[in-house]
């Protein structure tokens, strides 16, 4: 038995095998990088969430291709989601955005996808033109909201506000055919359990398609990493985080996708906390595995907002 919505649970349900995503770096910026909102970007924020910032010396084309190659070698798979992943994937208009996106095209393997951004960067005609792919792909967009929390957006110095992220899911809902997924950070030292609670009961009410959950982690050469010095805030133990995943994603809708309950860096690069690290990713997901087990518990258990008859 499943005690949650898995991500490959749901593409296998779809797909009737395994879906394998392909990361790509398109090149792209962020507002809260260039100016337009900020420069510094968000505090956490390593090379755009890619840990290899030597993607960007290679076409998006080359990037697939190499990424479809090496998945395929490793797991055998037939089918890829490709993922625009770095900084933010609709900051340019939509003519630009079109021959970018439109590379996945030129690969048959390819069933879906993936476009990674911002709640303030996604006009009407940007999601026009991602919500045109659905005809042939499964489509997904993901929205980096991280907190339901003005006051840990601004110490993450996020540049925009919970109403832009409202505002967005409310607006793609128009375009058919978009999936919507949150990112949230559990752990955050602006939080307490119930404010972290009060976020999985925020998505739940807005019924979103998916939810990604990373813990807090703190990255070399990150301005987080300076504040941490400095300040010493006190990071999840694995424990801690364990039971906060179970809580949060109990207070999630049945239907809802869970597409990550973990985030980790590389031995070298991570500061804190170590379980965050590459190595103990799968220890991690099955001691959450665990826990359900454990709590004889499962998604869904304590939503308060059930779908309307």
């Amino acid at each position: 038995m499943e005690r949650y919505y898995s991500y490959s649970h749901y593409l296998k349900e779809l797909f009737g095998e395994k879906v394998f995503r392909v990361t790509v770096d398109a090149g792209f910026t962020c507002p809260n990088r260039d100016g337009t909102k900020g420069t510094g970007g968000c505090i956490y924020c390593y090379s755009g969430s890619d840990y290899d910032p030597e993607k960007r010396r290679r076409s998006v084309r080359e990037q697939i291709a190499e990424g479809i190659e090496r998945v395929r070698r490793r797991y055998g798979a037939e089918k890829f989601l490709v993922y625009f992943q770095a900084y933010t994937n609709t900051y340019a208009p939509p003519s630009q955005l079109k021959p970018i996106y439109d590379v996945i095209r030129e690969f048959p393997e390819v069933v879906g996808l993936i476009v990674g951004t911002r709640p303030d960067c996604v006009p009407d005609e940007t999601l026009e033109l991602i919500a045109s792919y659905s005809k042939d792909y499964l489509v997904w967009i993901e929205y980096g909201l991280e907190s339901s929390h003005f006051k840990s957006l601004r110490w993450m110095n996020r540049g925009h506000g919970v109403s832009d992220f409202i505002d967005a899911v409310l607006r793609t809902r128009k375009f058919k055919g978009i999936n919507i997924c949150a990112h949230v950070i559990l752990g955050l030292p602006t939080e307490d359990y119930d404010d972290m609670m009060e976020t999985a009961d925020f998505l739940a009410a807005l019924r979103l398609d998916g939810v990604k959950i990373h813990p807090l982690h703190v990255i070399k050469n990150t301005e987080l990493e300076r504040i941490y010095l400095k300040e010493r805030f006190p990071v999840l133990s694995l424990e801690d985080y364990v039971d906060l995943v179970v809580d949060f994603i109990e207070r999630l809708p049945e239907k809802t996708v869970i597409q990550r309950i973990t985030g980790e860096a590389p031995e070298d690069l991570l500061i804190a906390p170590s379980w965050c690290s590459h190595r103990e990713k799968n220890r991690v997901i099955n001691l959450i595995r665990k826990r359900f087990e454990e709590r004889d518990t499962y998604q869904g258990a304590r939503c308060r907002f059930k779908e309307a008859v």
